[in-house]
């Protein structure tokens, strides 16, 4: 009986360890070696998705959440990525969150990303219907970053991260 339930533990956490999308830990993206006062120059459309977001977190009467640039520079490494693979993915998340809880010690980091949304209101509505994405978005967060990019063929790939210090 203790082999059995042993057994059906360890396939369980194998299943699980597999399946998750933040345990990663071989990264074939840059390395870190970004700044932590890096600089992000930010396009109108990621300042509209990070407003309507803002909004939505306010009308519910939750705190705004601030920009950080240094978020920002690690979420445009992922969709950088995601154009080069032409994949939509949280391929390397565990890679970007030690990297963020370190820099910054933080105390949670967590990530929505999404591809093929033309507008910043469409991604932001796809996410809150999304209980996982929804839940990031109204999370217990103070900070974010974001970054959006188009591959050659115009569309759009999203790497929102959400931040608590």
């Amino acid at each position: 009986m203790k082999k059995t339930f042993a057994k059906i533990a360890l396939i369980g956490l194998i299943s699980f360890s597999l399946f998750s999308c933040s345990k990663d830990s071989v990264s074939d993206e840059p390395k870190d070696t970004v700044s932590v006062d890096a600089k992000y120059s930010y396009r109108s459309d990621e300042d509209e998705v990070l407003s309507l977001i803002n909004n939505h977190r306010a009308s519910l009467g939750l705190v705004k959440l601030e920009k950080i640039d240094y978020v920002s520079v690690k979420s445009e490494e992922h969709t950088n990525y995601m154009v080069s693979t032409n994949t939509v993915n949280h391929n390397y998340f565990a890679d970007r969150y030690v990297s963020i809880m370190s820099a910054l010690s933080a105390k949670n980091v967590s990530e929505n990303v999404a591809y093929k949304y033309s507008t910043s209101q469409s991604v932001v509505n796809a996410w809150l219907n999304s209980e996982g994405h929804r839940a990031n978005i109204e999370g217990d967060f103070t900070h974010f970053g974001i970054s959006i990019r188009t591959n050659s063929a115009g569309e759009k790939f999203y790497t929102n991260i959400f931040v608590k210090k």
